[in-house]
This record gives structure tokens, sequence and C-alpha cells, in this order.
């Protein structure tokens, strides 16, 4: 019987992970409905001191997606005013959901990273995924590997779907 060999392991193909980068408990969602009375409305002199009453500092260096689980109605400035509050905090804080917020995460490690492993190389931008990467942050990846890699497919080396190869 012929030795089993494993032909992607010895290729030149470099894997780019996305869940390698992904945030865990760096993002997190804050309800400001909780700061609302009985979650709708908003009294503004009792919404400003509980603001002020509130312990910031578990938001530390995270990314934080603000977002109201009511159907409220308030004024343009409620988030804003989170917002000052957690501004000294926070990495970077967003009003909308959690998966925006994870989003500007892999955006911002993405324009960061340093590309050079993948310098004209074969790559595949793996595409199953345990965690849930959001389908934006491969559009965004894509473009940053399309830059540097000979070519770039999606999945897994068993069965990857080629996107990309420089001319």
């Amino acid at each position: 019987m012929d030795e089993i060999v494993n032909k992607v392991a010895q290729s030149s193909l470099m894997v780019f992970d996305l869940e390698d980068y992904y945030p865990d408990s760096h993002v997190v969602a804050v309800d400001i409905s909780q700061w609302l009375v009985e979650g709708f409305l908003l009294k503004e002199a009792d919404f400003r001191a509980q603001l002020k009453d509130t312990n910031w500092s578990k938001y530390e260096d995270k990314y934080v997606a603000l977002y109201c689980a009511t159907d409220a109605i308030l004024p343009a400035w409620t988030f804003t005013l989170v917002a000052v509050h957690l501004t000294p905090f926070a990495l970077h804080v967003i009003h909308g959901t959690k998966e925006l917020a994870v989003i500007a995460w892999y955006q911002d490690i993405l324009n960061k990273l340093d590309y050079t492993d993948y310098f004209d190389k074969p790559v595949i931008l793996k595409g199953c995924s345990k965690k849930a990467v959001p389908n934006q942050v491969y559009t965004v990846a894509i473009q940053k590997l399309q830059k540097v890699a000979k070519s770039v497919m999606f999945g897994e080396a068993c069965s990857a779907v080629p996107l990309y190869k420089r001319k």
C-alpha cells in the first residue's frame, strides 16, 4: 500500500483565516433602553443622572455597539450623549448592531495587518468558520489579499472556489 501524502501541507499554499482575528469579548452591545423609564420614556434629567452614575470602565478597550431594544422614540442626541460617556474608555463606539461593531473591528484589524507573508503566493481565504464572521468581512479581506497574493481561493484546500488570479 502506498504512503498517504498530504500534498496541501507540502504546497506553498497559504491559509488566511479570519477566525484568527475574531474579537470574542472585545465587542459588546449596550442597550440604552436600560436608562429609559420603563424602557420607553426618556426623561432627560434622569437619563443624564443614570449615565453619570454608570461604571463605564467595564467598556475599556472594547468596541461598543449602541442600540435600543424597544421602539422608543428618542431625540437624535440620545446615542451621542451615551457615546460621550463611552469614548474615554471604549476603542470604538457605533450606533447599530453588534454585527456592525464586529465588522468595524475587522476593518481596523485588516487595515493594520502586514500582508508580506502572502506576497506572490497562492492563498485560501478560509470560508468554513466556527465563529460568526460576517460576510462583509470577507469582502474587505479579499481586497487586501488581492493586492499581494498570486491567487486567492475561498473555502478549504479540498474544495476551494477560485476568486482571483493575477495575470
